[in-house]
């Protein structure tokens, strides 16, 4: 009994929030504890003024995301996965920059945690990337992913997952090209392809039915822009994607691809 009572008591003198953050970026990987990253030299205090994650502006303590990425370059390409699946792919080259639009790893401070993402969710932390001045580069709110437990270095997703490829007779100017650049960037996040992908957190797209196969087609544009509009339920996922985010062209051609991939299963 004495023994189970010591226990207890050292499990509660633990730090509640001893986070880690893996960067796995080759011969320069390293773990970063969150206590190291809130003192971090070039740590500061940034405002938000349009959170993706809550909707408000939000006060973070946060590092340059590139000061980080030792080694990596602009034609690099990474990912990060968050603790519940989520495996956002990015290009090196925006988080690099200094500007117009920066990229930041905010921390979140075990004596001041971030409110909860809603009713029974966990916070955005351990780690969040947040931008300043987003709007200036474009950036899309799939290159906000947040939980983040590993950022690492990989070789592009055409080189990663053939299985996502269309087909390589397609001109270069057509809209299945463009949609599956605009699915690695909206739902590669996510989802698989063709049992393609490294997420574990939505249904693959195309195994064994497409959406394009059992939706209608307003029904399905419909789904996109606003999933609780046909399917409603507490724990819900899938974010809504805006003409702001994925105007009505770029959604065509993300249908295109879906629709076209619907004739190449595995």
């Amino acid at each position: 009994m004495r023994c189970c009572l010591a226990l207890l008591t050292l499990l509660f003198c633990l730090p509640l929030s001893a986070a880690q953050l893996h960067l796995e970026l080759g011969e320069r990987s390293r773990q970063w504890q969150s206590a190291e990253l809130l003192t971090h030299p070039q740590a500061r205090d940034i405002r938000i003024d349009q959170d993706v994650s809550y909707k408000r502006p939000m006060l973070y303590r946060a590092v340059p995301l590139n000061v980080l990425l030792e080694g990596v370059t602009a034609n690099d390409h990474l990912q990060a996965v968050a603790l519940d699946g989520f495996a956002a792919e990015m290009p090196a080259g925006p988080l690099l920059q200094s500007g117009p639009a920066q990229a930041w790893l905010a921390v979140e401070d075990p004596a001041k945690p971030w409110p909860a993402l809603g009713d029974g969710k966990p916070s955005a932390g351990p780690f969040y990337l947040v931008w300043t001045n987003p709007q200036a580069s474009g950036i899309r709110p799939e290159q906000w992913p947040f939980q983040i437990a590993t950022i690492r270095r990989l070789p592009p997703v055409q080189i990663r997952f053939p299985a996502l490829l269309p087909d390589p007779a397609l001109p270069a100017d057509d809209p299945v090209r463009r949609g599956f650049a605009l699915f690695q960037q909206n739902c590669l996040a996510c989802h698989r392809l063709n049992g393609a992908g490294d997420a574990q957190f939505g249904p693959d797209l195309n195994v064994p039915y497409n959406p394009t196969e059992y939706f209608q087609p307003g029904f399905l544009r419909r789904y996109i822009r606003d999933p609780q509009s046909l399917r409603q339920w507490p724990q819900a996922r899938m974010p809504g994607f805006a003409p702001s985010v994925l105007n009505d062209q770029a959604l065509d051609d993300l249908i295109a691809y879906l629709a076209h991939m619907a004739k190449r299963k595995p």
